[in-house]
């Protein structure tokens, strides 16, 4: 699926990325809240350096798979998406946020992404 997008933030090996960065964000232990940064680089690999914009990828790319491949992929962002919420502090000014829509985009961000 990777390989056949025309959608340029969609590229072989973007997934297993996007997957990685999304859990490396939410490993560090303790029960401290974590605050997504922006990526310091706006090109497609080192976007990925924003956790937000890996969460972006991910339902991209879920709503592209095939029925069991999406069933599966699903199954594994659901359960990062609850420790997301449970490790992230809701925004109170997301609304004038861009991509507010997406619940993930909600959530406080910082400049750096220590608990």
């Amino acid at each position: 699926m990777e390989r056949l997008s025309a959608d340029c933030d969609v590229y072989p090996g973007v997934t297993d990325r996007a997957l990685r960065r999304y859990r490396a964000f939410l490993e560090p232990p303790g029960r401290r809240p974590r605050y997504p940064r922006d990526a310091e680089c706006s090109c497609r690999g080192c976007s990925l350096d924003d956790v937000r914009y890996a969460r972006d990828v991910l339902e991209l790319v879920v709503g592209r798979l095939p029925v069991r491949a999406r069933a599966e992929l699903e199954r594994r962002v659901a359960a990062l998406d609850a420790l997301y919420l449970g490790r992230t502090l809701p925004d109170p000014f997301a609304d004038r946020q861009w991509r507010s829509d997406l619940w993930w985009r909600r959530r406080l961000a910082g400049g750096g992404e220590a608990g």
